[in-house]
């Protein structure tokens, strides 16, 4: 089945961006998106976070970062993940100005998880096409952002091969639940 999905952390920064990167590598129709106030990144230290406005462009942040210091944010991985994000798009999306609809919505953070059920909540339901939003924690770290992008590519493969999603969907995550051994939240949906 050719699905449309959307996956989300907070800044669209990281774990979101290498599951896009990964995901679109593999043919999928992928987006990505961030549910946060503002960007933010690590900084000088862990009380002064980079933080950014959505709409400012991975190559003005990567301008920014290596001007304020080139040395650290190579070192901390900050600058080679600007490179591959500007690689995919232009700059950081927020996931609660978007007009798209999808099929599969994946987060990868239950505070995230729980923006984007609050947004459906907000803006209500027009069009009854349904939505399956499913979570599954990522720890925000360059490492476990590629071990999540490798976990949430096989439950994609697994949604994509379903013949019947809607009565699928809780054979394939408890499935898949049980493989990656991790907590998995899932709810449906309409936009």
């Amino acid at each position: 089945m050719d699905l449309k999905y959307a996956v989300v952390c907070s800044s669209n920064m990281n774990r979101s961006m290498e599951a896009h990167s990964f995901l679109q590598k593999k043919g999928f129709n992928i987006k990505s998106y961030g549910t946060g106030e503002k960007i933010k990144i690590p900084g000088a230290s862990a009380n002064e976070p980079n933080t950014y406005p959505f709409g400012t462009s991975y190559d003005e942040i990567y301008t920014d970062l290596k001007s304020k210091d080139k040395t650290l944010y190579t070192k901390n991985g900050m600058l080679h993940i600007m490179e591959r994000n500007r690689r995919i798009k232009k700059g950081p999306e927020k996931f609660q100005k978007t007009e798209e609809k999808f099929d599969v919505i994946l987060t990868v953070e239950e505070k995230v998880y729980d923006q984007v059920l609050e947004h459906f909540e907000s803006v209500g339901s027009s069009i009854d096409q349904p939505v399956h939003v499913i979570n599954m924690n990522v720890v925000d770290n360059p490492e476990d952002a590629t071990i999540g992008a490798f976990l949430l590519c096989d439950l994609v493969q697994e949604l994509s091969a379903s013949e019947d999603l809607d009565n699928d969907m809780e054979e394939i995550i408890q499935e898949f639940e049980t493989k990656c051994d991790r907590e998995v939240f899932h709810s449906v949906l309409f936009y």
